[in-house]
């Protein structure tokens, strides 16, 4: 089937190429009803559909922005791509998503990738291992923002939650209750500001109510990490703790696999804490209160920011955007 040019929505409308090429590029502001009414009606007739690519060679963009997860099945991540694409299509914008698998090389290649498919910006999850990179990008003119994860150099904006208050009224709720060893588990944190900004409102929070800050109260869990043993861990301090705070919903959920396994009930032998919601948290034998972050939100701010650096490239410049988190109180911590 012969494929329909502008030029022949021109023919059949009557009026010129330009005129044409003027509406499919959005530009009709001095354009009558009439004539933008003729041309839709005939380019819908005809099935026309506009070549991107000379679209985006004629009007340097490509309505298209690239974003970069780790892994978009995960609860979290997917209700932040949502946001993203919900802002996205109300922008009449697309996005082409590329999951990195907590790979650096792959989120190196696929920062390359989206720079071949000319998008108009990148929207990522960074890994840390690439700043560098990223930086480069960034100086050479790509607008890029970096979602719900920070470091301190990446010198480009950024959308997170406010890591270091939640933190801190977490760990205080759990001393209001009586607590006063409360054990940490978090992923690697030294290198990560979003990390490292949860253990300092963790560690606010215990000095601003007269409690040490113990070190040995803090676990690092990694994928491999087998949960015995860091619960050994745990346990074996001289401190006992009678609640544990969680950094991340991944690792809640393995220890919640865990006290299972061992016939650990919850609260009576540990109050639990975790950071962001655990779907389905309600159904549990005992839901977990947890630090749920506004993950659509933080989507529809990445987006937006996006896009104004994009439309205006030299006047924004790097910013960071801190949105509030939501203690949400359930079943699995008890007062001592």
């Amino acid at each position: 089937m012969k494929r329909v040019k502008m030029s022949d929505v021109a023919k059949k409308t009557g009026v010129s190429l330009s005129t044409v090429s003027q509406y499919m590029n959005g530009r009709y502001e001095y354009m009558s009803s009439e004539t933008k009414e003729k041309i839709k009606n005939v380019a819908e007739e005809l099935n026309y559909i506009p070549n991107s690519i000379a679209r985006s060679l004629a009007t340097a963009k490509t309505k298209t922005i690239g974003v970069i997860v780790s892994n978009i099945t995960g609860y979290f991540t997917s209700s932040v791509v949502r946001g993203v694409e919900d802002y996205c299509k109300k922008n009449d914008y697309s996005i082409i998503i590329y999951n990195t698998d907590h790979d650096s090389e792959l989120e190196k290649k696929s920062i390359n990738i989206l720079k071949m498919l000319r998008v108009d910006g990148i929207l990522i999850v960074p890994s840390g291992k690439n700043n560098e990179l990223i930086n480069k990008e960034k100086n050479s003119g790509m607008p890029i923002v970096q979602m719900y994860m920070e470091y301190d150099d990446l010198d480009i904006s950024t959308v997170i939650s406010n890591y270091r208050k939640s933190a801190y009224d977490a760990t205080e709720y759990l001393i209001n209750l009586g607590h006063k060893n409360i054990a940490i588990i978090t992923q690697e944190y030294e290198n990560t500001r979003s990390r490292h900004d949860r253990i300092l409102g963790y560690k606010d929070a215990l000095v601003n109510n007269g409690l040490p800050f113990n070190r040995d109260l803090i676990h690092i869990w990694d994928i491999s990490s087998d949960m015995n043993v860091l619960f050994e861990e745990i346990v074996k301090n001289k401190n006992l703790p009678t609640a544990i705070f969680v950094m991340h919903s991944a690792i809640t959920i393995n220890l919640l696999k865990h006290f299972k396994l061992k016939n650990i009930n919850i609260p009576e032998d540990f109050s639990i804490i975790g950071f962001d919601e655990i779907p389905n948290a309600d159904l549990m034998k005992t839901p977990v209160t947890v630090v749920k972050q506004s993950t659509y939100e933080i989507g529809q701010k990445s987006a937006e920011l996006i896009l104004d650096k994009i439309n205006n490239k030299d006047k924004v410049k790097s910013k960071k955007i801190i949105i509030p988190c939501e203690l949400k109180i359930r079943e699995s911590c008890k007062e001592i």
